[in-house]
């Protein structure tokens, strides 16, 4: 059964947006709750299960850039959480 064509995205620009939201946001936001860890934790402990966590919440994350109908608010949503993330090592500086 073919899919739906009004649930399809009509712009192939928006389609490499979301790819490259999803697959490079979703990686700094993935890096930056790991940096946010280490401020909780010991930093071997963070290294060492980042190698397993990392994949997984960069993976939800990447498959979330398409589950979201509306680009702007995936945009704005991966800038928050990774600033958000990031704060404590920011004020850290």
């Amino acid at each position: 059964m073919p899919a739906n064509k009004k649930y399809l995205t009509k712009s192939p620009w928006l389609r490499l947006g979301k790819i490259l939201m999803g697959t490079v946001g979703g990686y700094v936001v993935m890096i930056s709750f790991h940096l946010c860890l280490t401020y909780i934790w010991p930093k071997e402990n963070v290294i060492a299960t980042a190698f397993f966590t990392g994949y997984v919440l960069w993976a939800v994350l990447l498959l979330w850039a398409f589950l979201e109908p509306k680009f702007w608010r995936l945009c704005i949503t991966y800038v928050v959480l990774a600033l958000l993330f990031m704060l404590p090592y920011l004020l850290n500086q």
